[in-house]
């Protein structure tokens, strides 16, 4: 597979770099399921989290969920852990629209790109136990991977951010 980069990927990599994040980089077949990124997972040495892009039923307000792949999504329980009135999967067009971002390339990297600041970010507090995340730099033929630490304590802040940490059941499989 060339080590190619889209232009947004390019972007996001800039980014990073202009921060004084390190992160190592694959690049592959695109991968927009849960199914591939596993394979993926394998290859980088590192854990690809779910990533869900969320509206509120009026669309009054937007979130980005990142939470462990092997749980399950249960719109009752993550609303009511935000606080929230019930949630709902955002279209692809509102994703596009707002973060710049296609189905399927979505991460914490596309928060870059909102540059309304519309979009909160939600975490499952599993997911900052890992070492690592890895995720898709809004394209998803490549992977990063990123000390969580460097996500934590550089990038969630340089974008204004305060993410809202939840506590998503295994349960909830």
């Amino acid at each position: 597979m060339p080590d190619l980069l889209s232009t947004k990927a390019a972007d996001v990599c800039d980014y990073l770099k202009n921060l004084g994040i390190e992160f190592s980089r694959v690049t592959h077949e695109a991968a927009e399921t849960l199914e591939k990124c596993a394979e993926i997972e394998k290859i980088i040495g590192g854990k690809i989290c779910k990533n869900l892009f969320l509206q509120t039923t009026t669309g009054s307000a937007y979130y980005l969920l990142m939470m462990d792949s092997g749980k399950k999504f249960v719109t009752k329980e993550v609303s009511k852990a935000l606080g929230s009135s019930r949630l709902s999967f955002a279209s692809g067009e509102k994703m596009e629209s707002m973060l710049g971002t296609s189905p399927g390339s979505l991460s914490i990297t596309s928060l870059i790109f909102d540059s309304d600041k519309k979009v909160m970010l939600a975490i499952d507090e599993d997911i900052l136990k890992e070492e690592f995340i890895c995720c898709h730099p809004c394209d998803c033929t490549a992977t990063l991977k990123i000390k969580t630490a460097d996500i934590t304590g550089i990038l969630i802040p340089s974008l204004g951010l305060t993410p809202k940490i939840i506590d998503i059941k295994e349960g909830m499989l």
